[in-house]
């Protein structure tokens, strides 16, 4: 039997979490702060070579991640271990590096991950140490009149309307498995899972659904919204810092290092 896949380098997988106020989001801008450039930083002064990271997604400015993940490669093998605890002690206090694993050499961050879950997180009771992680909002809305709404997303796949206007995608279709509000006490969390998120889709969902909590709107006016395609017939979106990134779903099982090699046999002379 021979392995007719034989790759020339080995690809981690690296889990962390951040704290999103003091970044313009994940990916590396030219003169601003961010989440990708930091932890690159930190991988090439340990590793001493170039590396390129490849994320799970990207969050905006201010957005906060409970669980992301990130690729890259390296020629031989690492001690993760001692890899994550070293990565840890040259980040920021904003950013945590779980987890470093190998997985095989085509598993992917971003197109390999089965679903993303976001929360937006609100309180309505005045409180300061909430202030960098969750929406103030002066009272209470109609829970039950927003998770109707939220229920019709359900129904649509096209989501052109919650999407930023100048942004370079193929479609703007979203398959949402899961959009719901909860309550607990004078605290609110909306949760929203898909298999993708369009650019401050979820900031303008949440903004539209509390329109329709505070009667600003109706069912009819929020099913019209999601017909239109259009972004300006939708609410303003909510400040970032109330919006978390809480998990990206992989099959793992697929990403072990040895579930990509393939077999076959070869014709002996």
């Amino acid at each position: 039997m021979a392995i007719i896949y034989s790759p020339t380098y080995l690809r981690y997988f690296i889990s962390f979490s951040y704290f999103g106020k003091n970044y313009h989001g994940w990916q590396i801008q030219p003169k601003s702060p961010s989440v990708q450039a930091e932890l690159t930083r930190a991988l090439e002064t340990l590793l001493r070579t170039e590396i390129s990271l490849t994320g799970a997604g990207r969050t905006d400015t201010g957005v906060h991640a409970k669980q992301m993940f990130a690729h890259f490669d390296f020629p031989t093998a690492i001690p993760v271990a001692e890899l994550c605890y070293k990565v840890n002690a040259l980040l920021s206090d904003s950013i945590a590096v779980h987890d470093i694993f190998e997985v095989h050499p085509r598993a992917h961050a971003r197109f390999d991950a089965l679903s993303r879950t976001y929360e937006y997180h609100i309180h309505t009771s005045k409180n300061p140490f909430l202030t960098d992680f969750s929406f103030f909002l002066k009272r209470m809305p109609k829970l039950e009149l927003m998770n109707e709404a939220a229920a019709l997303l359900l129904q649509h796949t096209d989501f052109q309307c919650f999407s930023k206007t100048k942004t370079e995608v193929n479609n703007f279709n979203c398959a949402i498995a899961k959009a719901v509000w909860k309550q607990n006490g004078d605290k609110l969390v909306f949760e929203i899972t898909a298999n993708r998120f369009l650019r401050n889709m979820v900031r303008a969902i949440t903004g539209t659904l509390l329109d329709l909590g505070f009667e600003r709107l109706t069912l009819a006016d929020f099913q019209r919204i999601l017909d239109s395609k259009n972004r300006s017939e939708a609410g303003t979106s909510v400040p970032a810092h109330g919006l978390y990134l809480t998990e990206v779903a992989y099959n793992f099982a697929e990403l072990q290092p040895t579930s990509h090699l393939k077999t076959t046999a070869t014709n002996e002379s």
